[in-house]
């Protein structure tokens, strides 16, 4: 005998899934722009931990960005034109990673010379411009694969 679930496991079971999707694609495409991108600190020293490799800060970052993005996004679900939450899904994760690369950048370059702001921020911009263009679309992307699918 099959006993059968209850209704409410029946629909938290596919917010489960979805979410747990959205946080691996977010995850992954977080860690590699930080490679992308900030990938040639990753033999420097970090300031603020020096036992710390840049491969255990990207991996923690990336799952934080996940985690929080995945639930930030799903707030963003009650928009229902697509490419309008897709916008602001592509600022806010821009925004995000602009702001872990610029972490970086002081952790392991700028705070062991001699850098103003200005230079912080046109170096960090620099090497991130590219790599967030790109990766930001390619998430995006992912994350809505299945409305893009439909709508055409």
């Amino acid at each position: 005998m099959n006993p059968t679930p209850p209704p409410k496991f029946k629909k938290a079971l596919p917010f489960l899934k979805r979410m747990l999707i959205t946080t691996v694609i977010i995850s992954g495409v977080t860690f590699a722009q930080m490679y992308w991108s900030m990938g040639i600190f990753s033999n420097r020293i970090s300031s603020g931990c020096p036992d710390c490799s840049f491969f255990e800060d990207a991996v923690f970052l990336s799952l934080l960005t996940g985690l929080f993005l995945s639930a930030g996004f799903r707030v963003l679900h009650c928009i229902k034109k697509m490419y309008i939450k897709a916008m602001v899904e592509f600022l806010i994760l821009v925004i995000l990673w602009f702001f872990w690369n610029y972490s970086i950048f002081v952790d392991r370059e700028s705070s062991w010379s001699t850098y103003d702001f200005s230079s912080e921020i046109y170096y960090t911009f620099s090497q991130s411009v590219f790599p967030a263009i790109i990766l930001g679309g390619v998430c995006i992307f992912l994350l809505h694969y299945k409305e893009i699918k439909k709508s055409h």
